[in-house]
């Protein structure tokens, strides 16, 4: 079991090296990213235009060696655009039917940019696709290939044009991570990559089958049951006036997490886990993914809002008073 730990953590950093040749700084944002790759998960990507958050998805897919394929979400975009529709052909008899014409979601990468510029009717069309992996149209049911990643980009809510993600939708992706601003020595490497006509060459590193297999392996990761205890306990703390609610659950928030954020925390652990070279989970492993795990997953209410307080720090004072250890 050591010795396919330190294989996927050589195989992990291999990815990384080779994303790190495209991608300047954002190293919480790869890891991040590639984290809910191994887990079989999809990831929100947030931040405002312009910080390579769909350069990084491309060049993901490029190095992973996936089928890619991109949607520009606009306001006027409709559920057919995306999961595809029935239209009328004719054979070479000149008999007509419906065929199904499959959209841009059957690919294995699906990079669904400026997800929040859609309405919710068409942000909710790609529920199924996300949980289940399949497509329903006209009482026929279709699979997707599998590895299947839907990882998105929104901007901020408070951007001119955009729609809030629907609570449901927004529980299917494993990770919500925050893509910040390029440091000053970052930015400078940006600058001198991009302006000096050099062409960086991307190899693939792995591709479909293999990640299946490391996927598979994350889960047999073992996780005990006292450190299973401790990321159930926090799930919980985050559901206002419950047995294992902190003060800043009950002052601040509306809904917790669902059961989904338990198990998220449970598979990124995993992965965090083999990446220090260990086939246990350890409780620093579950406090590491804990903020991306869920801060999606808490809905705030009013009393926040007015207050400035975001889910992040909400989650950090959770993170603070739940013990590791119950009584």
């Amino acid at each position: 079991m050591q010795a396919q730990a330190e294989q996927f953590r050589d195989r992990y950093n291999a990815i990384c090296e080779m994303i790190g040749r495209m991608i300047v700084g954002h190293e919480d944002i790869v890891h991040g990213v590639l984290t809910a790759v191994l887990c079989g998960g999809h990831c929100l990507l947030e931040g405002v235009p312009g910080l390579g958050k769909t350069m990084l998805v491309r060049t993901l897919a490029q190095v992973l060696d996936l089928e890619f394929n991109r949607i520009q979400f606009t306001p006027d975009l409709m559920p057919a655009d995306i999961l595809g529709t029935n239209m009328i052909v004719e054979d070479s008899e000149g008999r007509r039917a419906f065929e199904f014409q499959r959209g841009p979601v059957f690919t294995q990468i699906l990079l669904a940019d400026e997800i929040n510029r859609a309405t919710p009717k068409t942000q909710s069309a790609m529920l199924e696709t996300m949980q289940e992996g399949t497509v329903t149209a006209g009482g026929t049911r279709f699979e997707l290939a599998k590895p299947f990643f839907v990882l998105a980009t929104q901007n901020p809510i408070e951007q001119e044009g955009t729609y809030p993600l629907p609570e449901a939708q927004l529980d299917r992706f494993l990770f919500k991570l925050v893509v910040g601003y390029s440091n000053r020595e970052d930015l400078n490497t940006i600058v001198d990559r991009t302006t000096r006509g050099e062409k960086i060459e991307l190899e693939k590193v792995m591709d479909g089958a293999e990640i299946l297999k490391w996927q598979e392996m994350v889960r047999q990761v073992i996780l005990a049951p006292h450190v299973q205890d401790y990321l159930v306990r926090l799930n919980l703390a985050t559901h206002p006036d419950g047995p294992h609610s902190v003060d800043a659950t009950n002052n601040y928030v509306r809904w917790g997490a669902s059961p989904r954020g338990a198990q998220t925390l449970a598979l990124a652990s995993k992965v965090r886990a083999l990446l220090e070279g260990r086939y246990n989970v350890s409780f620093e492993d579950v406090r590491r993914v804990f903020l991306p795990a869920m801060r999606h997953r808490v809905l705030l209410n009013f009393e926040a809002q007015a207050e400035g307080i975001d889910p992040d720090q909400v989650l950090l004072d959770i993170l603070e008073r739940v013990p590791e250890k119950s009584d």
